[in-house]
């Protein structure tokens, strides 16, 4: 490659970086009466644009300290946050968050819960209705618009919680384990469900998991945290063409990726 043709390269890829999730050097102390708690030294990950990343590390080592600093919920004792090019200073409607649960309002109606943020921001309500029932049918809720939580699933309540967090049309979705809570049937369901929604929307992605599995299906990288003090020690490539399926969890290759991961888990 020309000299030009690299710059080009790395100009390009600098522009992706800047307009994507950055961190750097992150650390968290906390400070207890029997003294201080080293949870996070010197972080460092990057998310671009359209990207789906995975954090996979043992519970206690910090992934949903990471999620709770980038969605500006919490502040680091050290480091760098940036989103596009910007600090991390506090809750943005850049990023939309999903947690283990979609703590649904339950006087609320489906289409209520979901259009929550446009009342909350005192959004146009006619412009606000038709964005959220578009997305409603885009997570197969169309027709339990104006059922109550208590009427559906535990699985259709997280569908409902994932179409409130993209009102807001966010750059950045973190995801906190946001299907551990539900049964193998209907967590395999919601995976295909998520991957479904990513490619057809391409947003960046953020995921917390334990799952293995469910990360190197998910993801276009992984990155493996250690043991408290958590620390990103691998960065590891899932090359597999999308979209999958439930049989590339038989493939070898799937097999491989996980044999790869899992290894860190076994020291």
């Amino acid at each position: 490659m020309s000299d030009l043709g690299e710059s080009l390269k790395l100009a390009t890829a600098a522009i992706r970086l800047a307009s994507g999730l950055s961190i750097r050097d992150l650390g968290v102390v906390y400070r207890t009466r029997s003294g201080t708690i080293e949870a996070l030294r010197e972080v460092a990950l990057d998310v671009r644009p359209g990207e789906f990343v995975s954090l996979l590390g043992p519970s206690g080592c910090g992934k949903s300290t990471i999620l709770k600093i980038v969605a500006g919920l919490i502040s680091p004792s050290s480091g760098v946050v940036r989103l596009g090019g910007r600090d991390v200073q506090g809750p943005s409607q850049q990023i939309g968050v999903a947690f283990q649960k979609p703590t649904l309002f339950p006087w609320r109606t489906v289409l209520g819960n979901v259009l929550m943020p446009a009342d909350t921001l005192g959004w146009d309500l006619a412009q606000a209705q038709t964005r959220a029932r578009e997305l409603l049918a885009l997570v197969g809720l169309e027709a339990f618009a104006t059922n109550y939580p208590n009427e559906l699933s535990g699985g259709m309540q997280q569908r409902v919680g994932l179409a409130r967090m993209l009102l807001r049309d966010p750059d950045l979705l973190l995801m906190d384990e946001p299907f551990a809570a539900l049964d193998a049937m209907t967590r395999e369901a919601l995976t295909l469900e998520l991957q479904r929604i990513w490619i057809q929307d391409r947003k960046s992605v953020l995921f917390i998991t334990h799952s293995i599995q469910e990360a190197v299906f998910l993801s276009d990288r992984v990155l493996v945290m250690s043991a408290r003090p958590g620390r990103i020690i691998e960065d590891y490539v899932i090359d597999l063409p999308r979209p999958r399926t439930l049989d590339t969890m038989t493939t070898p290759e799937f097999s491989n990726a996980c044999r790869q991961l899992r290894r860190h888990f076994l020291e």
